[in-house]
């Protein structure tokens, strides 16, 4: 269980930073909030999580360190949660609906000249922000507008 809870938090991590961070896709996916949360997380929750544990031992004594230490915990936790939706988000099968727009838009990348292999049976959300971080980065703003 210990091995699969692993696996899912650096699947996580990649998917994080495989997924392009751009504002149209956060009016179809939530990816570009729980990334964006996440990134925000990583950075500032440890740093809250020392001043909150350090505040409650200070105004409270040591008598209190129990509930500092889970207070602390907590705020830790928060980033791993973010890591974790984001690894099972990214091992999840596409719907058929997804499946079909991400291969139209793979063949228009092909159409270009650009190097991209349309999905197989089995894609998952991975694979489909693989496409559209190159489709990202090759096609013209006209295109995403469209959306």
């Amino acid at each position: 269980m210990t091995i699969k809870v692993l696996k899912t938090l650096g699947e996580g991590r990649r998917y994080m930073k495989t997924w392009p961070m751009v504002k149209q896709l956060s009016f179809y996916f939530p990816e570009y909030r729980v990334v964006r949360a996440t990134m925000l997380a990583i950075k500032l929750m440890p740093v809250l999580a020392l001043f909150a544990g350090a505040s409650q031992v200070y105004l409270y004594g040591w008598a209190f360190l129990p509930q500092a230490i889970t207070i602390a915990l907590f705020f830790l936790s928060l980033p791993i949660q973010g890591l974790l939706w984001l690894g099972w988000r990214a091992q999840h099968p596409l719907p058929l609906t997804l499946f079909d727009w991400c291969n139209a838009l793979s063949n228009k990348l092909q159409g270009m000249g650009v190097a991209c292999a349309p999905l197989g049976a089995n894609a998952c959300y991975r694979d489909m922000a693989i496409i559209l971080k190159v489709a990202f980065e090759r096609l013209d703003t006209s295109y995403w507008e469209e959306l």
